[in-house]
Parts: structure tokens; C-alpha cells; sequence
């Protein structure tokens, strides 16, 4: 059992305990939804203190791999990308300056890829649901209701494109928070018509089933995104 820990050795201790659960589920020995050991059991196991072990399992809860199930002890997570990918998003949510920037770039690499995929494999029904999105923005008089109509018309395309890590990582580069942050910016400078014409010529290109006009489509836009975004950064923070 290690001895006790001062802070920087329990960091350290901690580590190796996240390391060595991480590992077990790597190796099968702990599968998705299964129950863990107790918390006694699994420290006297892996020969390191409760504490090390309680941290690392408060750790990894965070992570999304764990999951506290009251009364009914600690489990493994599906460990499905939108699950593990969940906390991706506080880095959108809390970012600022170039930092934000930075985001949006890694946006404008990913997404225009995603939606040309979905657009050589979208269906009828999901290019109704994108349409709506659409049709939503067209009407929308709060940049709150503008917002969940852009947010929900992307995530719908990405979603199409059948990837879900891609479709969660994306999701986390721009939450409903740094959009708004972006969308009431471009309200005042009076940019949402513009915005609204691109977010047309995604859907066409998506309508055609052309891959390349999708892909260059949705990477016009988000350029145009992030090209307002490092002109007015110091007014959104």
C-alpha cells in the first residue's frame, strides 16, 4: 500500500491509480456497465492507498469512463463517445480570446469533412429535419431561438455523417454558450442575413448529394465565422 501522500506525490499516486483502472478496461478485465470492486477491494488489488483509489474514481467519473449509480455502487460507463467526449465541451464554454479562435479553426478542419460525408449519405428524412433548421433560422427574432435553430442544424448534418467521436468532438467545439456568444456579436454588426445564405448553400449542396460543393460550403461559412470572430474578439472576451 503507498504510504501517505503530500500533493505532489499524491498526483502522482492518483495517476497511476486512473492508469491502472484505464488499463483493465482496456484489457476486458472491466467491461462497459459492469459493477467495480469496492473501493477497499480495488485499492488493496492495484496495492495503493483508498484515497489514491477515491480520487482516481472521482477522476474518472468526471471523465465520463465511471458512473455513480446511488446505492448501487460504482460502474463502467457504455463508453460511447458522447459520453466520454462530454467535458469536451467545457473548453468552448469557458475559453477565451485566441483561444477561441484556436476552437474554431479545429471546427473549420472537422466539420466541412463531416458534411461531406453526410452529404453523400444523408436521407430524405434527415434533409426534411435539416430544411426545418433552416426554415427555424429564416423566422427567428432572439438570438436564443436563432442559436438552438444553427446549433440543431448542424449537429443534424454532422450526425448524418454516422461517426459518432467526430459527431461528439464537433459538438464540443461549439456549445449553445459560444455560439450565442458569437450569433448576439454578429446580430449587432448585422451578419445574421449573410450567415443565413450560407447556411443555405449548405443545404443545397446537401439537397444535390455533392460532397465537394458540401465540404466547401460548410467551410465558407465557419471561415467567415472565424474571420468575425478574430476582428471582434476583444468584444466577446
Amino acid at each position: 500500500m503507498d504510504a501517505p501522500e503530500r500533493n505532489g506525490t499524491r498526483t502522482t499516486v492518483t495517476q497511476r491509480a486512473i492508469e491502472q483502472i484505464k488499463s483493465k478496461i482496456a484489457a476486458g478485465e472491466l467491461r462497459p456497465g459492469q459493477r467495480l470492486p469496492t473501493e477497499r477491494d480495488l485499492a488493496a488489488e492495484l496495492g495503493l492507498s483508498r484515497n489514491s483509489m477515491r480520487e482516481a474514481i472521482r477522476a474518472l467519473t468526471v471523465m465520463g469512463v465511471l458512473e455513480a449509480r446511488h446505492g448501487a455502487g460504482i460502474y463502467v460507463t457504455r463508453l460511447e463517445p458522447k459520453d466520454l467526449l462530454e467535458t469536451f465541451g467545457v473548453v468552448a464554454e469557458i475559453s477565451r480570446g485566441s483561444s477561441l479562435i484556436d476552437l474554431l479553426r479545429v471546427r473549420r478542419i472537422l466539420e466541412p469533412a463531416a458534411t461531406a460525408i453526410a452529404a453523400a449519405r444523408i436521407d430524405e428524412a434527415t434533409l426534411e429535419t435539416v430544411r426545418s433548421h433552416l426554415d427555424r433560422m429564416a423566422h427567428c427574432e432572439r438570438v436564443e431561438d436563432f442559436v438552438a435553430a444553427d446549433l440543431a442544424f448542424h449537429q443534424t448534418i454532422v450526425g448524418a455523417a454516422g461517426n459518432p467521436a467526430l459527431e461528439a468532438i464537433v459538438a464540443g467545439l461549439s456549445t449553445r454558450t459560444f455560439r450565442a456568444r458569437v450569433w448576439r456579436g454578429q446580430r449587432d454588426s448585422g451578419a445574421i442575413p449573410r450567415m443565413r445564405l450560407e447556411h443555405e448553400r449548405i443545404y443545397r449542396a446537401l439537397l444535390a448529394r455533392d460532397p465537394e460543393a458540401a465540404r466547401a460550403a460548410a467551410a465558407v461559412h465557419i471561415g467567415e465565422v472565424e474571420d468575425w470572430l478574430r476582428n471582434n474578439i476583444d468584444s466577446i472576451g
